[in-house]
């Protein structure tokens, strides 16, 4: 069968040369004799694999000296409880929700401490980002928790909140690596793998030293971000293989030029897909467009049995996984870093075909 192109919000499409590597790897990587699958974690090989991973995720997100980066487990819903046990000293954190992950954060944090809501668009069904100001956060909290870009929803913050002296922690799990962050701006940065960087079952979590070695005497050691960071993300066995495509997918970014060029081609591809969307008679955008999503586009035609019908036709196509969330319904195309141009093209013009034939 042919690949079809998949917008799926995750686990989402890798990168075809990522894909053609890590096959020609499968049963011999790096003239091992063997898979990485079948290797130690404290092998020679895979230490290498690991160094060479976090080296060039470094490179690509300009992350400073003085910040720690995990290689963990779980997915980004553990770092809602893992955040809060080690971060939360005095008790207290606030809270942006602008989605549904974003609640069940706060919802998390609040079994460890007084984990207040600042602000929240759930009025609005998350259509917006809500934009708070410096001095609308307590200035003893421990942290201020945002989630960068809603998946849900296909919204993304338009600025990153100024918090003063509190640090700032985000859920980048949708958006990490598709253009460059200022990661001195941010307290710990955390993010599941399947979107942007690789297969499920990673998640990386870059956090700043001094946060580190606080952690609640209640805190699971595998939570603990200190014990993780001594033992260099292998104090158990790590998801090796998923740590591997990582690396594979940050360096085929670095070879497109960095997060400065990914950020360009993934402009060009969402302008393709919104401007469309902006002057279609059928299809509605759901996000406020300051606060539109690069990497997921969720719209809808008002018609439900409609957007049924334009999904069943569309996988028919080869467009597979453009139904929305249930939570928002409609359609929703996942455009990574991964989705070429010609996925979105081919997906405008199959769309512009269905309104020709439905209005």
């Amino acid at each position: 069968m042919a690949r079809v192109f998949n917008f799926s919000a995750g686990p989402s499409s890798l990168p075809l040369e990522v894909l053609e590597k890590a096959g020609s790897e499968i049963t011999d990587c790096n003239s091992s004799g063997m898979s990485v699958m079948e290797m130690s974690h404290r092998s020679k090989p895979f230490e290498k694999i690991i160094g060479e991973c976090e080296e060039t995720f470094r490179r690509l997100m300009n992350i400073p000296e003085n910040y720690k980066v995990l290689f963990l487990q779980g997915g980004a819903s553990t770092q809602f409880a893992a955040v809060p046990l080690n971060l939360m000293r005095t008790g207290k954190a606030d809270y942006i929700v602008s989605g549904q992950f974003s609640g069940k954060a706060q919802k998390e944090a609040a079994k460890y401490g007084d984990a207040r809501i600042v602000a929240s668009s759930k009025e609005a069904n998350f259509t917006y980002v809500p934009r708070v100001e410096r001095d609308e956060f307590r200035k003893d909290a421990d942290y201020v928790h945002i989630c960068f870009n809603n998946t849900i929803y296909g919204t993304k913050f338009d600025y990153i909140p100024d918090t003063g002296d509190v640090p700032l922690v985000a859920d980048m799990s949708s958006c990490i690596i598709s253009e460059p962050v200022d990661v001195t701006k941010f307290g710990l940065i955390y993010a599941g793998a399947q979107k942007n960087m690789g297969p499920s079952g990673l998640t990386v979590v870059i956090v700043r030293e001094d946060l580190i070695g606080y952690a609640n005497p209640i805190t699971p050691t595998m939570l603990d971000y200190k014990v993780m960071a001594e033992n260099g993300s292998m104090y158990n066995t790590p998801p090796c293989y998923s740590i591997y495509i990582a690396g594979l997918v940050y360096k085929w970014v670095e070879g497109l030029g960095g997060l400065e060029a990914m950020a360009e081609l993934n402009k060009k591809k969402a302008a393709v897909l919104y401007d469309y969307l902006d002057s279609s008679k059928l299809f509605k955008p759901t996000a406020k467009k300051e606060n539109r999503s690069m990497m997921n586009v969720c719209f809808v035609t008002g018609n439900e049995d409609l957007d049924k019908e334009f999904c069943a036709q569309a996988s028919a196509n080869g467009l597979m996984n453009v139904k929305g969330h249930r939570s928002v319904g409609g359609m929703r195309a996942s455009i990574y870093n991964a989705m070429p141009m010609e996925g979105v093209e081919k997906l405008v013009a199959f769309m512009k075909d269905f309104e020709k034939n439905n209005v």
